[in-house]
Order: structure tokens, then sequence, then C-alpha cells
């Protein structure tokens, strides 16, 4: 059996009590797990500092010098043991609070020590809680290990003392056990020449027992870039392949018949350059005989949706049906309201299916899809069942894709022969480097501009103190006769998190706006359907002035005669989101607000996100941002989604530039060996076999 896979606990400096924690808080259980296990940042222990040179909140820093003395006070949880230190240029106090009797008892007034923490400012005081400290002399008479790695934990490995010296001193124990070049290079030579990197081995040594920063630097772009290429390969030898394998149906410009007729006579105004950009690739797809399956990111508001129905045209011209899928009963009816609106005087069989379409009128829908009577449907996940099947489907456009399940989606693809071309529209803008991991397989396209007329969303942030001054907005836009919404974080009062909740906010703003001068309705995700739908309703047709609502209405019903958007204790939702909600309004022609109320004590994190609302109403920008400020799990859709794989040390919000290496080296060999049946390639096929269980078809389901 190959040492790599011995368990952990025979190790010398684990034993079965440390194993344990190994293994139930880091999964680590064999060797392998362990020298796999890898640093995220490491202490530089080569420097030493004088007294005089240290200021408060520094990184853990390294003096020498003598104790000049020390005194044990308190009893019980109380004790705690005090010692001034001093190396001539000034002194720190030293403090702790545990092991005090062993810590009493190591410490010698006169003799010279090391002394290792964090630096903090107790009443103009330096001090340091829980320092290491050790006699110079034993000190200077050991190989010196100058950076020590930080590795992940956990409050029992942090209260079992597995700090970094202890993991590094069983990683070299590992190491020796299991000698040189039994670790398998899992990159070709050609790679590793070609970008200079460090072989396998090299890097895991060089990260768990550096010797220089380099060092650590060469050896954690090599993960990095491994972490990053094997998804990129993934993608896009799926993609290689299904360019080869599955053949997409064929739209002829020269039987366009319904679209010139469009754009002659309802095209409600004109294409901004974005979406003719847009219009080009999806005409390029669709005409190439190749499988069309491109992503449309853009903001609200943007367009995504006329750009669909031209799609639509150029399917139902060549004699296809097409389809909608939305993912809540509102919007799709919203999206049928409209595509009647649009087309209202062509020969086009518009059906909407949702779920409380009534039996009879759900076998009519069934007849006419599958005598083709039907060429143009609207639905919800209605459209997944069994017995909704198409004549001839050729385009499949679906809005808001990341709130379908996998499953869902991909059942759509089954009710053809011949897979129909995909159009996938997001409002949530995406981080390039989130797309390329996400979506690397797909054709993507950005929506960029607004059409014309449509006026900039002036947003600002409000403290609880400053409340009355929204009030006194919403008075004045409902005077102009404009409706508001009001978001709120929370259904139920929560203990844990101090935030306004729905309930007490409803209660509040009909205090504030009494009936029957006013009318409020509410919306959560926990009403029936009915209620829900009946709310909305009220709202979209003005009959309410005013609604409270928690997030479900970010994709939502289309009401152009709201202006004004409040979010309370904004600080809780992401930018994505927060800028989700703001394009909620301003889809009229009117000058409309998001305010966005925050609660008076924020986080500097919180405020720079509220500040970045205020400042811009580029998605792209925010969503960028938002992965910075929160990490990639975080970005609306990507959390129900999920990423491929969870990383070591790459990180998508930085790397970027090592994303683009790995993504063109990835792309360039299946360009050149698609199948990677070349020798060269022979440590590829075989990463990707032992991957396959790992990574999910972003292809088959987007």
């Amino acid at each position: 059996m190959n040492i790599l896979y011995d368990d952990i606990q025979f190790l010398p400096g684990v034993g079965p009590k440390r194993a344990d924690l190994l293994k139930t808080e880091l999964n680590i259980f064999t060797i392998n797990d362990l020298i796999n296990f890898i640093p995220f940042r490491y202490i530089d222990r080569s420097k030493f500092y004088t007294i005089a040179e240290l200021v408060p909140a520094q990184a853990a820093v390294q003096i020498k010098g003598r104790f000049l003395r020390k005194q044990t006070s308190g009893i019980g949880a109380k004790a705690h043991l005090k010692a001034l230190f001093t190396d001539g240029t000034g002194t720190i106090e030293l403090t702790w609070f545990k092991g005090i009797k062993w810590v009493d008892s190591s410490i010698k007034i006169g003799v010279e020590y090391v002394v290792f923490g964090k630096v903090a400012d107790f009443h103009g005081i330096l001090s340091m809680t829980h320092p290491e400290i050790e006699e110079l002399q034993k000190f200077n008479s050991r190989p010196q290990q100058d950076f020590i790695g930080v590795y992940p934990a956990t409050e029992k490995t942090r209260k079992a003392n597995l700090n970094g010296k202890v993991m590094r001193s069983i990683v070299e124990s590992a190491f020796a056990k299991i000698g040189t070049n039994i670790l398998i290079e899992t990159l070709p030579h050609y790679i590793l020449q070609e970008l200079q990197l460090p072989n396998l081995e090299t890097t895991l040594r060089s990260l768990h027992m550096p010797t220089n920063l380099n060092l650590v630097s060469k050896a954690q772009f090599r993960i990095k870039f491994e972490e990053l290429f094997w998804i990129q390969l993934t993608l896009a030898i799926r993609k290689q392949n299904n360019n080869r394998t599955i053949k997409g149906f064929q739209f002829f410009r020269n039987n366009d018949n319904l679209l010139p007729t469009f754009y002659k006579k309802h095209l409600p105004f004109p294409l901004t350059n974005a979406q003719i950009r847009v219009m080009a690739d999806i005409r390029k797809d669709v005409e190439s005989g190749k499988h069309m399956n491109r992503l449309i990111q853009g903001d609200v508001g943007s367009g995504k949706t006329l750009v669909a129905v031209l799609a639509m045209l150029m399917a139902i011209d060549n004699g296809f049906q097409a389809c909608l899928m939305a993912p809540t009963e509102i919007l799709a009816q919203q999206h049928a309201q409209s595509l009647q609106n649009l087309l209202s005087d062509m020969p086009i069989n518009i059906a909407l299916l949702t779920g409380s379409t009534t039996k009879k009128v759900r076998a009519e829908i069934a007849e006419g899809l599958q005598n083709g009577t039907i060429n143009m449907i609207v639905g919800t996940h209605a459209l997944l069942e069994d017995t909704v099947q198409f004549q001839n489907i050729g385009l499949c456009v679906i809005d808001e894709q990341h709130r379908f399940g996998v499953a869902q989606r991909a059942k759509l693809w089954t009710k053809n022969s011949t897979q129909p071309h995909v159009l996938v529209m997001t409002a949530t803008p995406i981080p390039r480097t989130l797309a390329m991991t996400l979506y690397g397989d797909l054709d993507v396209s950005i929506i960029d501009e607004l059409p014309p007329g449509r006026k900039p969303i002036r947003t600002a942030m409000l403290r609880n103190s400053q409340r009355q001054k929204m009030y006194a907005l919403m008075r004045e836009q409902i005077a102009q006769g404009r409706q508001i919404y009001v978001v709120y974080p929370l259904i139920q009062e929560s203990e844990r998190l101090d935030f306004k909740n729905l309930e007490e906010g409803y209660q509040t703003i009909t205090q504030v706006f009494p009936a029957p001068q006013y009318k409020t309705v509410i919306v959560h995700g926990k009403m029936k359907p009915a209620e829900k739908n009946l709310a909305m309703q009220q709202f979209a047709s003005g009959e309410a002035q005013i609604m409270v609502a928690t997030t479900v209405i970010e994709v939502g019903v289309n009401v152009p005669n709201a202006t004004v958007m409040v979010i309370e204790s904004a600080e809780r939702f992401g930018l994505s989101q927060l800028h989700q909600l703001r394009g909620r309004v301003g889809r009229g022609g009117d000058l409309s607000f998001c305010i966005l109320m925050a609660g008076d004590k924020l986080s500097k994190d919180g405020e720079a996100r509220l500040n970045a609302m205020v400042e811009t109403t580029d998605g792209f920008q925010l969503a960028e941002m938002d992965m910075k400020l929160r990490g990639p799990g975080d970005i609306e859709g990507t959390q129900q989604s999920g990423l491929p794989i969870s990383f070591k040390l790459a990180n998508l919000a930085r790397d970027g530039q090592i994303l683009n290496i790995a993504r063109n080296m990835a792309f360039f060999i299946a360009e050149k060996d698609p199948t990677l049946s070349n020798q060269e390639n022979f440590l590829l096929k075989q990463g990707l076999e032992n991957r396959k269980k790992q990574n999910t078809s972003w292809r088959d389901i987007s």
C-alpha cells in the first residue's frame, strides 16, 4: 500500500487524540491529506524589532530582552500574570490569563528571552497578551524557522494548541517518512517548463517548510494555477466535444418574415449599440449550424427581454417553436403580457403555463404545443412537467437561470430529439472571473447600456436618526401619484440580529401612512401564492401605494409607476442584491430614488458597500467590489449553483491574471488535442477522470 495513505495517527507528534482532532475538524486522515493541507499565510520570524519601534495593532512581532519583574494577581477565573519586559529601548507589559503557573515558573528575572506576539495599546501602555517566550540561549541553539505557516483552524484546534509550529513539526515528520520522489506529478512537463513552475514535491515542501518567501510565492502560484486550470480544462474539453457532437438547428436569414415586420412596425425604441452587438452574436450562433449556448448579462431594464423576443422570432421564422421560462408566476405573467403587447398584431400564438393554469387550459396548451399551433410559450417550472411536449422546440430562453435547480433546467433539453438553442438571461451582474469559472464554456454577451429615456436612480444612505427625511420623500412621491417599495431583510424578529423586521416595519408604515388615505400591502415568501399574487396585483394596478416586502420582489412585478425603493437594514444585503432591488424602480420616465436605511452602528465593510451603492449605478463594478468584500460564494446566484470546487489558495477576486493564464493554456490544449489522447497529455486525461465526480456540467444546465 502507498505510504501516502498511511493513517495520520502513527506519525511522530500526532497520536490518537491529535489524530481525532485532525480528522474531525480539518478532514486530515492520511499523510497525503496532511501534505496537501496548505498554510494560507506566513509569519516572518526572521527579524527582531526593538521595543521603541513597536506600534499598536502591528502584526505579530519578535523582540529580545530581559524581564524586569513579574506579578500574579486575582484568584480563580480572574487570575492573571503580568510581567514587565525591556530591551533597553523601552518597556512592554506581557500578560497571561492561562497556564499561569507554567509561565511563572519559566520566567527568570535578568535572563535574556525571545518574545513573540501581537502588540496592543492598553491605556497608553504597550502590551502583549499570551506571547510565546523562549530563553535566547535555547533559541540560538536550534535551527531557525524564519517563516512559520498559518494553517486553517477551528475553535477546537486552537484550544488544543494545534498551531503553525506544531503543524510544521508534524509535516516535517511526514516528509521524513515518505522521503523523496514519491509524489506523483499532476501536470505535464511541458506546462511546468513553459510557465516555469516548480514540481509538485518542491511546491509542497516550499509551502510547508519555506526557507524564503520567494519560493513560497512560486509555490503558491503553482497551486493557484492548478486549481483554476483544472476547471478551465474541464470547460474547454466540454466545449470542444459539444461543438463536435451536438449539432444545432440552423436559422436562415432568408427565412426572415416576422422579424423584419417587427423591426419596422413594433420595435418600441431603437436598439442600443449593446443590443445590436448581442443580436449579432446570436445571429452568428444560430446560422452556424452549431448548438448555441449563450449567457446574456445585463442590468434590470437594459433590454434583455427585447433581445429574447427578437431571437424567438428568428426561431418562429424558421418553423420552430420558442419558450421563455421564468422563476416565478408573477414574472412569467409579466413576460407573457409584455409579449402580447409587443406582438399583438402579428400572427403568433402565445400561451402562458404556470402552476395556477386550470386543467382545461393545460390540456389545450399541451395539444397546441404538440400539433405546433402554439409557436411561443411563456411559463414557470410547469414547462418541465412530463405532459408538456413540443412539436419542434428550437429555442429555450431562461430568465434569471440561477433560480432553477440543476435537474429542472436539464429536463427542458430532453423535450426534443435535437437540443434546442439555449439563451440564458440574468440581471445579476457576475464578476468576469466568476463568469469564466461558472460559465466558462458558455459564450457570454453583455448588455452594458440602458435604453434612451431611462434616468439614473438617485441613491442616498440615511441613518435611523434621519428616518423623517425618508417619510417626507415618500409622502411627496405619493402626492405626485407615485408608488413605493419598502424592503426588509427579515420576516420575524431575530434575537441574534438587531435589524428591523418585516412585521414591525409593516405596523410602523401603516401608522405613519394610515388607511384609508393610504393603502399598504405586504408580501413575503411565507405567504400563500394566492395571497402574494393578490398583493402584487393590487400594487401593480396602482390600488396600493406602498408595498412592504422581503427580497421576494427582487425578481418580481414590473411597476413603471414605482419611483422609490427604501431598503431597511441595507448593510445586511450584498451589493449585487442591493443593486437588483434598486433596479425595481426607475422603470418609467420619472426620476426615481433608492434610500438605503442603515443602522447607527455600521461596520467598515458595511459602510464601504453602502457608499459604493451611492457612488455608482454600474452593476458590474458593484459585483466586482461585492466579490472582493464577501467572496464568490455569496454572490447572488452562485450560492444556489455552487462553485465547482472549493479553492485552497486561489481567490477569484484577486487572481484574475492567473485565471487568464490557466484559461488560455486550457483552451489551447483542448483545441490542439480535444480528446487528450496524445501521450504528453496522459496526466491531464487521468486528472480529469479523477475529477469527473466532483464537477458539474454547467453547459448542460444553463
